[in-house]
């Protein structure tokens, strides 16, 4: 009985260890998740000096038809952009189930929807899928070639 108390013990043990590290973000994919967070926050205030935080100084963007490269020319994009619009009243958010993150050493991916809601109507106003490439840089995980795309909104 006691060998069986003792077996049991560590296994126990060797599960929240194996599970603490997966929610340490020890493979860095949960610090690259911040990106997403900031991002959604940013555009739910309107906050351009936000969601400018999260990009490399150099980084491209690519929306429909159109590519710049350099922090100036994505915040002059954003500050035309729907969500940052003063007379649209819309939050961001991403399901969960909708972001794919990987890591590689400094380097990562992310991919998430924005469904843009519109607080007056509770309807969604705009959803927008983004597809980025990440890397920390001087210790802080940021954007460097994004392309946002059309999305079909399903479960």
């Amino acid at each position: 009985m006691k060998k069986v108390l003792t077996m049991a013990a560590l296994a126990a043990l060797v599960l929240a260890v194996g599970a603490n590290g997966a929610r340490s973000g020890s493979s860095g994919t949960s610090v690259i998740d911040r990106i997403e967070m900031i991002w959604h926050k940013a555009a739910s205030k309107k906050d351009l000096n936000l969601m400018m935080s999260i990009w490399a100084p150099n980084a491209t963007a690519t929306f429909p038809g159109k590519t710049v490269t350099g922090k100036v020319a994505i915040r002059a994009l954003f500050a035309k952009a729907g969500p940052f619009q003063p007379e649209n009243h819309w939050i961001s958010d991403t399901p969960a189930y909708k972001i794919r993150t990987t890591v590689n050493g400094n380097k990562g991916t992310l991919y998430f929807e924005c469904h843009y809601i519109d607080v007056d109507t509770g309807k969604v106003a705009s959803a927008v899928g983004a597809d980025q490439q990440v890397q920390k840089l001087n210790g802080k995980w940021l954007i460097t070639n994004m392309a946002a795309s059309s999305v079909t909104l399903t479960p």
